[in-house]
């Protein structure tokens, strides 16, 4: 866990919900009561932000105790008990909400991400996730993709360079955009890996007639063109597929041999795990 990146959004997200305080608990627990709570699993899948969990808990009271039963990773089905938590019953549950809404959302992607990985099995292909994540949420639900078993394509803009076809347009070419990434690089005097994404094979061709990338992004393409430019490329660049993969079709996609195929899906459209905090009384 990068702490650097995961307390200020923890700090923000508790600022956003308990405001001035946590008036209905203020007003209903008499201070200084202690109580325990059990993180209740109500679905099936794949755990994740546990961790997590235990930091925001002693970022809101760092006397707050965690007892862990099931880790990050691992399946979970209905009636399975997370954790306890013990410590201030008030906040137990000023961090009650943030919990569950993360750990929520990460299992739901892990979760999808495992099903992705399990259909994966047998091919040398491994399922990416994108940068079409919610704002401000892109290192949790990244490193759910990672707990589900996936592979993290570029966090953001700043850490590889994938030139698109809109960069493509505004350069002037493939070739130029190609070049212009390099004379950039060697600026900048930073090393960053190029990907470009291709949606023919005419612009395959011009990719592989240029040269300087690191990865090509087969985009939409249909199955029997998808393979037919992998064995054209014959794995002289990593090779990765995009556009309309869904767990009904992945499995073919691998088929055609790409070393990676990406799934925005996995991040945009989450169906979160139920889980609830519940008091042990």
């Amino acid at each position: 866990m990068d702490i650097e990146l995961v307390q200020p959004f923890i700090d923000n997200a508790l600022k956003e919900d308990v405001g001035d305080g946590d008036h209905t608990s203020l007003a209903t627990i008499p201070a200084g009561t202690t109580g325990k709570a059990k993180l209740l699993v109500k679905d099936t899948g794949i755990i994740a932000g546990v961790e997590l969990a235990e930091y925001i808990f002693h970022r809101v009271d760092k006397d707050l105790k965690l007892n862990v039963f099931i880790k990050d990773g691992s399946e979970v089905k209905p009636k399975d008990i997370v954790f306890e938590v013990e410590g201030n019953a008030i906040s137990i549950l000023t961090a009650e909400r943030l919990v569950l809404n993360c750990m929520q959302r990460m299992s739901g992607i892990a979760t999808s991400t495992d099903h992705i990985v399990d259909l994966l099995k047998g091919t040398n292909t491994q399922v990416l996730d994108t940068r079409k994540t919610t704002p401000g949420m892109r290192y949790l639900e990244k490193w759910a993709v990672r707990i589900g078993g996936g592979v993290n394509h570029r966090f953001g803009l700043y850490d590889m360079m994938l030139i698109k076809d809109n960069h493509v347009d505004y350069s002037g070419g493939i070739a130029r955009a190609i070049e212009n990434a390099h004379h950039y690089i060697s600026t900048l005097g930073k090393k960053l890996a190029i990907e470009i994404e291709v949606r023919n094979q005419e612009e395959l061709d011009e990719v592989l007639q240029a040269g300087g990338v690191d990865r090509i992004l087969l985009d939409n393409f249909n199955f029997a063109d998808l393979k037919q430019a992998v064995n054209i490329i014959e794995g002289r660049y990593i090779t990765e597929a995009s556009g309309g993969i869904t767990v009904d079709n992945v499995r073919e996609y691998a088929n055609c041999g790409v070393d990676y195929v990406s799934i925005g899906a996995l991040t945009h459209s989450v169906t979160c795990l139920d889980l609830s905090l519940k008091a042990v009384k």
